[in-house]
């Protein structure tokens, strides 16, 4: 995992911040629970990829989550 001794206490590899990949944001987790919402991603790609198996992750806060869907061509469906 990427940013891992920065996001997880070293003794009990518990999460204890989100870090926006986009802006570097922390968001402070407490107890379990993130203090913002934010969007966390994992995407393995596949054989027809030219990143064959490869596990990408990352994390968006809401604001960069807003910006990069906000210049999507098809609008996000929100229910």
């Amino acid at each position: 995992m990427s940013n891992c001794i920065e996001k997880y206490l070293k003794e009990t590899k518990e999460l204890n911040k989100i870090i926006c990949n986009k802006c570097g944001k922390i968001i402070l987790v407490n107890q379990g629970i993130a203090e913002e919402d934010t969007l966390s991603v994992e995407k393995r790609w596949n054989y027809f990829s030219h990143k064959d198996n490869d596990v990408h992750r990352f994390d968006l806060c809401e604001a960069c989550y807003d910006e990069w869907t906000s210049a999507f061509l098809i609008p996000v469906e929100v229910e």
